[in-house]
């Protein structure tokens, strides 16, 4: 039973159709126990998974902090964030004001603006009408007649259209020349597309930022969900990691994003981001296998952080602090990145995270270690696996996941045992 002098923190789940990873947060959450801070002060911090309904716009919201995988696709809880933000202060994870306005091509306009290595970029008109009685009477006064195959050369193939505002890959072809440009874009319809350079590539990075702690992973694209993230620890050089690791955060800071993920190009020491704005990045056990201990330790901690310091939540973009370094002609593109870096680590008060974390969250690296070689983590990973795969992949994936997994937890167990 929690004391008098305990303080509660109520963290919010709202979800879409995963299972996995709020099992697996539930569960560390619950294991970590109390957070005993400054002054001596006791904090319980518990969650609970919100329902969609009606709200007054007065009333009281229970929950300090939301972590949110629904609102980018389904406006109604969207709207209840917002409030939930601006009267009652809860904090987001992660931000519906800018995801809703700062969409893929506004970030590539935005990072474009602080000069990273965006590849050349150009919108193109709907291929079909709107349904909308303005369109065509805007169309034929205003819209100039362009030359689709002028521009696709003019920008080289293979190149990549792509809808302007994203969306779990929806709408995505690689063109590899005319025919194939014609067709995706007759097959784009009524969406709004983007065509995109693409470059030469040595290594695909997707990076997962939760907060101030980034895990840049080796990633696949073409291979099935399964295989895509291969564990490859070394497989960048200092160089190009140290730029993932601050584009990510940069891009994350930027607009007040927290658990993001970013897709970069990487050809030595040269780092071209391509797609940085995921609502809802990838954290389920099916995909991420190896890394998925990691991203449930970094949630949990940073909720707790952000929760327990009350750490306050963010509207306010601040962008022209940025633009100002852009402006710096005296400054070359790494002096610029490392200008850009320490603003994100002010945001995300990365050296205060790690000082308080060590000191009232440092069991938490033991903690998943022993749930991630417990039975309920194995029972979470057969529910997963049965829910995801035909019945006759069960013990080919099983154990696929078991030894990623089991691998994890051996490199665990060896770092812990090396602080120890």
């Amino acid at each position: 039973m929690a004391g008098a002098d305990t303080t509660r923190h109520l963290i919010g789940l709202l979800l879409g159709t995963e299972e996995d990873w709020p099992r697996a947060f539930e569960a560390v959450l619950a294991r970590a126990g109390r957070v005993i801070a400054e002054g001596g002060r006791e904090h319980e911090v518990a969650c609970e998974r919100l329902t969609v309904e009606p709200f007054d716009l007065t009333d009281p919201v229970r929950t300090g902090l939301v972590i949110d995988r629904l609102a980018y696709w389904y406006y109604h809880p969207r709207e209840w964030l917002k409030k939930a933000s601006l009267i009652d202060g809860t904090y987001l994870l992660n931000s519906p004001f800018t995801f809703q306005s700062m969409e893929k091509h506004s970030a590539y306009c935005a990072m474009l603006r602080l000069g990273l290595k965006i590849p050349r970029t150009v919108l193109v008109p709907y291929k079909n009408p709107l349904d909308n009685a303005r369109w065509a009477y805007t169309s034929a006064k205003y819209n100039e007649p362009f030359d689709l195959d002028r521009i696709a050369e003019d920008l080289g193939y293979p190149l990549y259209m792509k809808p302007f505002d994203g969306g779990g890959w929806r709408g995505v072809s690689r063109i590899e020349n005319r025919d194939g440009l014609h067709r995706a874009y007759d097959e784009s319809d009524r969406m709004l597309m983007h065509l995109q350079a693409t470059v030469d590539y040595e290594h695909f990075a997707r990076v997962l930022s939760i907060g101030p702690e980034t895990m840049v992973m080796d990633f696949h694209p073409d291979q099935p969900m399964h295989n895509r993230y291969a564990v490859s620890h070394d497989f960048l050089g200092p160089e190009a990691g140290r730029q993932c690791v601050a584009i990510s955060r940069v891009v994350n800071a930027f607009f007040r994003w927290e658990f993001n993920s970013a897709e970069m190009l990487v050809n030595g020491d040269e780092v071209y981001p391509i797609d940085y704005a995921n609502a809802c990045p990838d954290v389920a056990v099916t995909s991420l296998h190896y890394y998925f201990p990691w991203a449930i330790t970094a949630l949990v901690r940073w909720a707790v952080y952000c929760l327990v310091t009350g750490r306050a939540a963010k509207v306010d973009l601040q962008t022209q602090r940025y633009f100002e370094i852009a402006d710096d002609d005296s400054l070359d593109y790494d002096a610029k990145l490392a200008a850009y870096l320490r603003l994100a680590d002010e945001h995300f008060e990365t050296e205060r995270y790690w000082e308080w974390t060590a000191k009232h969250l440092g069991h938490l690296p033991e903690v998943v270690l022993d749930w991630v070689n417990s039975p309920d983590f194995d029972q979470l990973l057969v529910d997963t696996v049965r829910s995801t795969y035909p019945p006759h992949e069960h013990e080919e994936f099983l154990a696929h996941f078991r030894g990623l997994v089991g691998m994890w937890a051996t490199d665990q167990a060896h770092v812990l045992g090396a602080r120890g």
